[in-house]
């Protein structure tokens, strides 16, 4: 007769339980962050409801600063707060975590997801989710390859960088605003091109 022990069945259930439930909290963080980053228009407030000027030169001036408010402020922030996610599990698998080098991977990373935001979103959540579900293979593949020392070993060497992460983060702002400005002139030129031209040039690309 085969008894049922509670205890030998905690035992070796315990370290499924705790990997389902990293692994899952862990792919909802991955999820929401890349789908968030590979946005074209990621900022969602619109801060263009405070505009209450009835004067339309008032309307125009608001407008300006509240656009530069959101896409020049704000939302490179925003970014920039996911480029220090990035840096952060990128240490966890570099053997020797050189700080300079690991912010340029990072930096070089999230630059090449908004860049290809602008022309393929899908393209952009590809790439913007493949090195932490990478990092997460790697994990359940061989633990011991990911070093929780090194990491933290990096993080408490990113002060010594702060003159190198505020260029990148000066970086990122004039990269989205030449983004934003390339793609308001397309897509102005677009409108005033006849509709057959505009099927040719979607052809093309």
């Amino acid at each position: 007769m085969v008894m049922f022990d509670f205890t030998g069945a905690w035992e070796l259930l315990k370290p499924l339980i705790y990997i389902l439930i990293g692994m899952t909290i862990y792919a909802v963080f991955i999820f929401k962050f890349y789908r968030f980053l590979a946005k074209k228009d990621i900022f969602a407030l619109n801060l263009r409801q405070y505009n209450r000027a009835r004067h339309p030169f008032f309307q125009k001036i608001l407008h300006i600063i509240l656009y530069i408010t959101e896409y020049l402020l704000i939302f490179p922030l925003l970014v920039f707060f996911w480029f220090i996610i990035l840096t952060i599990l990128l240490s966890f698998i570099v053997k020797d975590p050189l700080v300079s080098n690991i912010l340029l991977i990072s930096i070089a990373l999230v630059g090449a997801v908004r860049i290809t935001a602008y022309y393929n979103e899908d393209l952009s959540k590809d790439l913007a989710k493949m090195l932490p579900f990478t990092i997460l293979g790697i994990y359940l593949i061989d633990a011991t390859y990911v070093s929780f020392t090194n990491s933290w070993a990096f993080i408490q060497n990113l002060p010594s960088e702060i003159n190198m992460i505020l260029y990148y983060l000066i970086f990122l702002i004039l990269l989205e605003f030449v983004l934003r400005i390339a793609y308001f002139v397309i897509k102005g030129s677009k409108a005033e091109t006849p509709k057959e031209e505009i099927e040719i040039v979607d052809d093309i690309v």
